[in-house]
């Protein structure tokens, strides 16, 4: 079969590009710009087009084309497709196809997603149960890949409320992690998103379970009436075992890991032997990601909603009391700035970090209203807040500078954000690497 990806570079649809690669399946694909993730799919075998999306990007040999969410239907790949009538089917169509044929763990919430259905994924693995799983996120145990390709019945998804992804999929165990508001370039407000998810739960198979984290209110409002449900929290008598052996600092992540055990413990696995697992787990890719170079702690995270930014900037506060840390934050996409503008304002007002660099909002193709470009800005943000602990800065090359020139040992560097701000983390490994050497 010959599949053809448009958007192949985002997360999941990378992940979904290798399974069929996997599969012995001719995968091309075409995405805007290079990246690791596109690297990584031309050592597995992918043809790539990068660059603007146009006509001849398309084999006309193509059997399918799956495109990302984030793709206009006015694109010229798949308005080709059209014109020779071959199949097209969204990215979350097509993994929904796959969750009728597995035993599917779908893990779903506003934060938290890509961590628990990590965690998820290495107990299966440890416990050799051999799981399927397209993550969000890059793994080091899956030799730095967000696939893993099993021989079991078992699937491992994120499951995205974005756009109502989610209501494609057909899973056996629905992991819920939180509820709250995000997206609202889709969604009108949390009542429309908690209705969402409350359609979500709906769709579990017949004998199918429901976990769910029992501190959220919103998760609490639609799970009442849910005859098979398993709860989990993060008070003191359940996570103490959790908090002795995790690896990755907060309690976001203990409550990540509760919830990964208590799935586990559903499909059959104990929590001695989950605990194993968790306690080995390093991390994820972009998800505190952690590196010491020359006596510099140099992490990069995925934070972009105000919840996770305020929780991540406290996490490296814990996890280095008495370091200097500085951090540099891109917000995502103008909708979630200009919706969550107060709440930014707050955090960088009063965030417990030596300093906080803000750099220009990160426009995500495809999702912005003109309109509301004009009426926020990371200056606007940073003059709001009246910390002098937080500074603008617009250029990527100033940022570097000014980070690098007054660097000492044990300091802590954290580039955060969902965007492009990954290549700043790249750039200052290089510098840190090539100052080493």
């Amino acid at each position: 079969m010959n599949i053809h990806f448009v958007g192949i570079g985002g997360i999941g649809v990378s992940a979904l590009a290798q399974y069929f690669l996997s599969k012995k399946d001719k995968v091309t694909g075409s995405d805007l710009v290079d990246s690791e993730i596109t690297s990584l799919l031309r050592d597995r075998g992918a043809v790539l087009s990068i660059g603007k999306h146009q006509e001849k990007n398309l084999p006309c040999e193509t059997d399918l084309v799956v495109f990302s969410p984030a793709i206009t239907k006015d694109n010229p790949e798949i308005e080709k497709a059209k014109k020779l009538n071959i199949e097209t089917k969204s990215y979350p169509e097509a993994l929904g196809d796959l969750t009728k044929d597995y035993f599917t763990v779908a893990v779903s919430g506003t934060h938290g997603k890509s961590t628990t259905s990590a965690m998820i994924s290495l107990i299966l693995k440890d416990a050799g149960l051999d799981p399927t799983a397209i993550l969000g996120t890059k793994l080091k145990e899956f030799n730095n890949s967000n696939f893993r390709m099993g021989s079991s019945k078992y699937l491992v998804i994120e499951a995205d409320e974005y756009k109502g992804s989610f209501l494609n999929y057909h899973p056996d165990i629905i992991v819920l992690t939180n509820i709250e508001e995000d997206h609202l370039d889709y969604y009108k407000d949390i009542d429309e998103i908690v209705s969402s998810f409350q359609n979500f739960i709906k769709r579990i198979k017949e004998n199918g379970c429901l976990i769910v984290n029992k501190d959220d209110k919103h998760i609490n409002e639609i799970t009442k009436s849910f005859l098979n449900k398993k709860e989990y929290s993060l008070s003191q008598e359940e996570s103490q075992d959790v908090r002795r052996i995790i690896r990755v600092p907060g309690d976001f992540n203990v409550s990540n890991a509760l919830a990964a055990i208590t799935c586990a413990q559903e499909i059959g696995i104990n929590k001695p032997k989950s605990l194993e697992s968790i306690a080995n787990y390093q991390g994820s890719w972009r998800r505190f990601e952690l590196l010491k170079i020359d006596n510099i702690n140099l992490i990069a995270d995925y934070a972009h909603h105000p919840t996770e930014l305020k929780k991540t900037l406290q996490a490296v506060r814990e996890k280095f009391p008495s370091n200097k840390i500085i951090s540099v934050f891109q917000p995502h996409q103008y909708q979630r700035s200009f919706h969550f503008f107060d709440r930014f304002v707050e955090i960088l007002k009063n965030h417990p970090i030596d300093e906080v660099i803000v750099t220009d909002i990160y426009d995500v193709a495809g999702r912005e209203e003109s309109l509301i470009k004009g009426k926020v800005s990371s200056q606007k943000m940073v003059n709001a807040a009246k910390n002098k602990k937080t500074r603008y800065i617009k250029e990527m090359s100033e940022i570097k500078k000014y980070i690098l020139k007054d660097l000492s040992q044990d300091d802590v560097v954290m580039i955060i954000g969902a965007g492009d701000i990954y290549n700043l983390f790249l750039d200052i490994k290089k510098a840190l690497v090539d100052k080493k050497a």
